[in-house]
């Protein structure tokens, strides 16, 4: 008798914590939804957004880091030249027609640009 009402009340309980679930789950996607029909990310900014607050925050630590969590996967390597702490890497971000000047020695973007810049001049990546 024990057993049985031992298996009824962990059925029960296993369809409470199933069903609490189950809201979330409704409500995440519609999110994603309005969010994307924005032109905005998950972020809640739109890409010129990002791109202005990459530019305002360049050569702060951590910048890097923006970088990659705005465009993961959107970045193309274009070039690598002196600069920051040795030398830096231009990456073009296609979407936006924008180059970001990178140094990963200290995780920081040095110089923004709109167009395909495979070289920025020498005094703004230093």
């Amino acid at each position: 008798m024990k057993l049985a009402s031992s298996l009824v009340t962990g059925a029960a309980l296993a369809g409470l914590l199933s069903f609490a679930d189950v809201p979330m789950q409704a409500v995440n996607p519609l999110l994603t939804q309005a969010v994307a029909a924005e032109g905005k990310d998950v972020t809640g900014l739109t890409p010129q957004q990002q791109i202005d607050l990459i530019a305002k925050n360049k050569g702060v630590f951590g910048s890097g880091d923006q970088l990659r969590r705005f465009f993961f996967g959107d970045l193309e390597p274009i070039g690598i030249q002196p600069g920051g702490a040795g030398s830096v890497v231009n990456l073009y971000n296609k979407a936006n027609n924008v180059t970001f000047s990178y140094c990963s020695t200290f995780d920081v973007v040095v110089a923004v640009k709109k167009g395909k810049v495979p070289k920025f001049p020498a005094n703004e990546v230093k």
